[in-house]
């Protein structure tokens, strides 16, 4: 089946655009065709991944068949568990898959990055069947049916465009797992891809009954032992070069399992790197299987670090962007602190 790009005003290979309030018709009536389909975010999936995710299948949900999504056992992080209990829509199973009519991934910038499960990875799960890809990252690949990569803060942002467009409901629940996927993608509305339009469509979900209050105490001031041992190696792992611009920080599998924690409780971490003063290029090195390194790369002030990502075969965002190579913690970190070194020349302060 051939694709289709739905964003006219092309930027390079990935296509992406700024019009967000803009939802193409065929999105609204791919998803308005489907019965039997299966939403899938990407691995380790943040508050933004979820909170799309779990809306728009709330959204969609139907009293006989509707949407299932793909949730893999351990996949969710402790911290998150809570947006999957609000949401409280059905889960796929593995056997689900191949029945399923079609599938809609969000928040995701290659298909190899689906949160699909081990039993599935690496299998062509989607067999040909119609996929609508819905992202805001902007080294997203176009590798759906249906393709809609547009610049914005964040998906859930997207999906609250969406479903206002197609008129579908927006219930408190619905909207409190849209105001939790902005406001932790954009750092509490802090970045610079906080849009007058995010902060109105957040205005709009507040009005609509998302919990602010509720999202901010699990979001940012709930952390459970295991999570908030593991913060105090990452602490303790801090490290700063290149004349103190950029730092990094490291766990490695024993560290993190040490502290009662897995790999889908890696994420914001990055955020304690990126908070020092005077880093403009901040990495978190973690190891969550073993011989596997995963790097979180941020961005201050002018500086991208999305180009460091591809280089190592990864992507993301000009300024918050990751990878993973198949290499031990210590072997990463050697590799890639210079090349950050070295990138950081790029962009003189």
């Amino acid at each position: 089946m051939p694709e289709k790009n739905l964003h006219p005003e092309a930027n390079g290979s990935t296509g992406i655009r700024t019009a967000t309030t803009s939802v193409p018709a065929e999105v609204i009536e791919f998803l308005g065709r489907l019965v039997r389909p299966i939403y899938v975010a990407h691995v380790v999936p943040d508050a933004d991944a979820l909170g799309s995710t779990l809306a728009l299948a709330r959204a969609y949900a139907r009293e006989a068949g509707g949407p299932r999504v793909s949730l893999p056992a351990g996949s969710v992080s402790q911290r998150l568990g809570f947006l999957v209990e609000w949401a409280n829509v059905q889960v796929a199973a593995v056997e689900e898959f191949p029945p399923a009519d079609g599938f809609v991934v969000l928040d995701t910038a290659k298909i190899e990055r689906c949160n699909v499960g081990p039993a599935l990875k690496g299998t062509n799960w989607s067999a040909g069947r119609a996929l609508l890809n819905i992202d805001h990252h902007a080294t997203n690949t176009g590798f759906g049916t249906v393709n809609w990569a547009v610049e914005a803060g964040s998906t859930s942002e997207l999906v609250y465009h969406l479903l206002v467009a197609a008129e579908r409901p927006i219930d408190a629940v619905t909207a409190s797992l849209l105001y939790a996927g902005m406001h932790s993608d954009t750092v509490g509305f802090s970045l610079a891809t906080t849009s007058q339009g995010a902060l109105a469509a957040a205005a709009d979900l507040v009005r609509r009954g998302a919990d602010v209050g509720r999202i901010g105490e699990r979001l940012c001031r709930s952390q459970s032992r295991s999570e908030f041992e593991l913060l105090r190696t990452i602490y303790g792992n801090m490290q700063v070069v290149g004349d103190g611009q950029v730092a990094y920080s490291t766990a490695s599998y024993d560290e993190i399992h040490g502290a009662g924690c897995t790999a889908a409780d890696i994420d914001e971490q990055v955020n304690v790197v990126r908070s020092l003063e005077g880093v403009r290029l901040a990495m978190l090195f973690t190891e969550g299987t073993r011989g596997k390194t995963r790097i979180n790369f941020r961005g201050e002030g002018r500086v991208t670090v999305v180009e460091l990502a591809q280089a190592l075969g990864g992507g993301g965002h000009a300024q918050s962007a990751g990878a993973v190579l198949s290499s031990p913690i210590e072997e990463t970190v050697t590799r890639v602190v210079p090349l950050a070194i070295e990138h950081l020349k790029r962009f003189p302060g």
